[in-house]
């Protein structure tokens, strides 16, 4: 039964990863190809981690597949989400089925200030280095 599991495991693994790399070729843009590699390659690794864990049953392999599961759930969407924002800073376009760009009202290209859009009113509209605040 054990080795079904780790069977379904292994499987189910390589071929999120599959997909991973599939997604990295097919998919139009920087910002879908890095979600199908974040989700699918994360999820792929976590399953075959697990296969690892239970076959070798070994308190040191166990601690060590559970230690580089939790590393690849808390850094894989982390650095995805920041060479997102770069390659957006940077100028790579957008496919052009995007629906929404939510980015594009509150960045500005030749200061490279990004807002949140929450900001109180008299943070939005700064005075400048000559004009002396109110």
């Amino acid at each position: 039964m054990i080795d079904l599991l780790k069977a379904i495991l292994l499987l189910g693994g390589a071929l999120l990863m599959l997909l991973a790399a599939v997604g990295i070729v097919r998919l139009p843009d920087l910002l879908t190809r890095m979600h199908a590699t974040t989700k699918a390659a994360s999820l792929g690794v976590n399953l075959t981690m697990l296969a690892v864990a239970l076959h070798f049953s070994d308190v040191g392999v166990v601690a060590r597949a559970l230690a580089i599961i939790l590393f690849v759930l808390t850094t894989a969407p982390i650095a995805a989400h920041v060479m997102g924002r770069a390659g957006y800073f940077v100028g790579t376009r957008l496919w052009s089925g995007t629906v929404k760009d939510e980015l594009r009202p509150n960045y500005d290209p030749l200061t490279h200030e990004l807002k949140s859009g929450q900001e109180p009113r008299q943070n939005v509209e700064r005075p400048g280095r000559d004009e002396a605040p109110e």
